[in-house]
């Protein structure tokens, strides 16, 4: 039988980003594209 490697923590880690962390991260969110075509995905990054 496989081994399980995961271990359920009953602690939460309450993690503080930085603020220019949540903002390069938002505009970078805003500025992808995804387009389909006959079944294939384009990524398209909008700078």
């Amino acid at each position: 039988m496989a081994k399980i490697y995961s271990q359920n923590t009953s602690k939460q880690i309450q993690l503080n980003p930085k603020q220019e962390t949540v903002d390069f991260l938002l505009n970078y969110s805003k500025a992808l594209r995804v387009n389909c075509y006959k079944k294939i995905k384009f990524e398209a990054l909008l700078n």
